[in-house]
């Protein structure tokens, strides 16, 4: 069997990859490249000179040639290999007759936690979507913030220090009411904070439980993230935004973080989420896969989800997205009803793109525009 075509496929918002094979075998993956979703297809074009005409159920030896053949990494190019090593994981489960996960050595559980995405631009939708989520079945709750999702096409009005802080921990007391002890809560802080102000906000937060306290600081240096780790008492969990192994590695080394947030579409596909989870389950920390995609990243976590020892809670991005994803990819992940997601059955990651789903949801760009503070400066977000 040889790949004989690599295709790269805008669709609304996201960018998927078809491998296709002589043996008329075909393989669906996505890049988690986000605003760069251009620069990643261009990537593509440019790896799958590295692998037509090769075995496809060859993946380590082609992860490893499309990762040092051209000798520079990024968000674009291993948003691209990810994509293309997903592909190659579900032709390779489609060619053997199984799902995924059964090639990674089989499960380790029956289904897969998930939380649920709660968004809004005040209290009073936050508080609602907890209490939307937890009557759905939902027993957690994330992309929860304290400091509301704002604007970014205006300036982030002036707070003092007291009033920031302190009305952040306020408004993660209220989640905490709305949700009550049923429901975990997983706080996003998208690197809003500076040292200080993250454990500040920590010790004022950590009598309400949060599960996690997620990017509490910009990822760039990970001694940072060891300061605020050694003076708070409430786990950390970040990795969303680093490409490979080897930077998992160097975060785990200073033991400052108790979740890894591999995204299986930007860190190296499966093969790459694989191994980020093999080095967090030697030094005890658990994993929590970043999915804010479509459904086929989702799927693609579900098949680590399944096959790792040490997985926490899996993102999950319902009801955020318009269009539903189920009208781009299908069959979308499966719910129990009881806040878990169910494995597929089916061969490789069980989920195909839709006829003619090209030609309804033509390809739209993601905006990309920087939050700016009071007085101008740069605010991440």
């Amino acid at each position: 069997m040889k790949i004989t075509r690599v295709t790269p496929i805008l669709i609304d918002r996201y960018l998927f990859v078809e491998v296709e094979t002589d043996a008329g075998i075909k393989g669906l993956g996505e890049s988690g490249a986000w605003g760069f979703l251009e620069a990643s297809y261009g990537a593509v074009e440019q790896l799958k000179k590295a692998v037509i005409g090769e075995d496809p159920l060859r993946i380590e030896f082609l992860w490893n040639y499309m990762y040092r053949c051209y000798h520079f990494r990024g968000a674009a190019i291993m948003g691209a290999l990810s994509a293309i090593d997903i592909a190659l994981w579900d032709i390779a489960g489609k060619h053997f007759g199984v799902p995924v996960y059964q090639l990674l050595g089989g499960k380790c559980r029956d289904k897969a936690r998930v939380y649920y995405h709660v968004l809004g631009d005040t209290r009073e939708k936050l508080v609602q979507g907890i209490k939307d989520a937890k009557a759905g079945g939902f027993n957690a709750v994330g992309h929860l913030t304290p400091f509301l999702d704002s604007s970014r096409t205006e300036r982030a009005p002036f707070q003092t220090h007291a009033r920031y802080i302190g009305n952040a921990i306020e408004a993660v007391g209220m989640y905490r009411e709305a949700a009550g002890d049923e429901v975990d809560l997983c706080i996003e802080i998208h690197r809003r904070c500076s040292i200080h102000e993250a454990i500040t906000l920590a010790r004022g937060i950590e009598k309400y439980h949060p599960y996690f306290f997620e990017d509490p600081v910009k990822p760039d240096n990970f001694d940072d993230m060891a300061e605020v780790s050694r003076k708070i008492h409430i786990p950390i969990a970040t990795g969303e935004r680093l490409h490979t192994p080897q930077e998992f590695a160097m975060l785990l080394r200073r033991g400052c973080v108790q979740f890894v947030r591999p995204d299986v579409c930007i860190c190296g596909g499966i093969t790459g989420a694989r191994k980020i989870s093999a080095l967090a389950e030697a030094v005890g920390v658990e994993v929590v896969p970043h999915n804010p995609l479509s459904a086929v990243s989702t799927m693609a976590c579900l098949q680590i989800a399944a096959a790792i020892p040490n997985f926490a809670i899996q993102e999950y991005p319902k009801g955020q997205t318009v269009p539903p994803q189920s009208e781009i990819a299908g069959p979308v992940p499966r719910e129990s009803g009881d806040g878990f997601l169910l494995f597929n059955e089916t061969p490789g990651i069980g989920i195909e793109l839709l006829p003619g789903a090209t030609e309804k949801h033509p390809y739209t760009p993601r905006s990309r525009v920087t939050m700016l503070k009071s007085d101008g400066s740069i605010f991440d977000q």
